[in-house]
């Protein structure tokens, strides 16, 4: 799950967040774009197998980083009376697009293996084939590294998962040099066995990037997060009980909602400004917390702050 431990590097506003989702979003298309394109003409010219894999999978990255983009964008519009918690889950949604673009890439890596097996080919522009792989690992660890730091900081998971996408990419243009040393030495096997040792990387990233973003659509979160926010609210001068504490993500943005118990002899007032000072507490001690919701109720009897 997607967070970070240092406050200051949290971004707390949905503006900022989405701003910075957006931005990293627009950068790493434009250096996988190019890494893509110089690969697409090699693997034209050699008939690579394994350089046709990274490059399928390069190109699910573009495939998916315009409707993240759009999903951020969307997240910022104002909430509606059809949709009166806002458009934030698109980003979520947009996650299972990631994986069943990424999933698709697969299967058409282990078909141009299997047929490569069967029907041999010779690879040639063996040179031109090294220098991209080696290309493409640097590009696609460039990405990764950035989107991964920008999805923890701003808590989106989909993000993190365009990064882990992108890190797979990278340890699979590496293994594309094994193709062609396979090559050089008249292993023409070599090539498309890489094919589909890449196609089982892809599949392992893929599972582990989809159980983040099926938790978050189904409003599963870290089990530490309901922990701080009960012992934050505790600690807050008025409260006497924390109760029925819940949190989801919406986005990339947690929610919470919680009862807190104050003395039954404060006036509505006194209540109402300790629920605001819970809320505030709230939000500068949990990472990426926007938005609490918190219920006011009288203590029990002969319970005293």
């Amino acid at each position: 799950m997607p967070h970070s431990h240092d406050h200051t590097e949290a971004i707390q506003t949905a503006e900022q967040a989405s701003s910075l989702g957006i931005r990293a979003a627009w950068l790493s298309l434009a250096g996988m774009g190019g890494t893509a394109l110089l690969q697409i003409v090699i693997v034209w010219l050699s008939g690579s197998v394994a350089l046709l894999a990274d490059t399928l999978h390069n190109l699910g990255h573009l495939a998916t980083t315009i409707p993240l983009i759009i999903a951020f964008r969307l997240g910022r519009r104002a909430p509606t009376r059809r949709y009166s918690y806002g458009y934030r889950r698109a980003e979520d949604l947009v996650g299972l697009l990631i994986g069943a673009v990424v999933a698709l890439s697969a299967a058409l890596i282990v078909w141009e293996s299997v047929r490569a097996l069967t029907v041999p080919r010779d690879m040639t522009h063996l040179g031109w084939v090294l220098a991209a792989a080696l290309v493409g690992a640097a590009g696609n660890e460039v990405v990764a590294v950035y989107r991964i730091r920008a999805g923890r900081r701003i808590g989106s998971a989909a993000l993190v998962a365009e990064g882990q996408h992108a890190r797979t990419d990278a340890l699979t243009s590496l293994a594309v040099v094994l193709g062609v040393i396979g090559a050089w030495l008249g292993l023409p096997w070599v090539d498309p066995l890489v094919g589909l040792a890449i196609a089982a990387v892809v599949v392992a990233v893929l599972i582990g990037s989809m159980r983040t973003v099926l938790r978050r659509l189904m409003d599963g979160i870290d089990p530490g997060t309901l922990d701080q926010v009960e012992e934050t609210a505790a600690a807050v001068s008025g409260v006497v009980a924390v109760h029925r504490v819940r949190a989801r993500w919406s986005g990339h943005h947690l929610e919470a909602d919680l009862d807190i118990c104050v003395d039954r002899a404060l006036t509505v007032e006194a209540g109402h400004r300790i629920a605001d000072t819970v809320e505030t507490s709230l939000r500068q001690s949990v990472p990426h917390l926007q938005r609490a919701t918190i219920h006011v109720m009288p203590a029990t009897s002969g319970v005293t702050p």
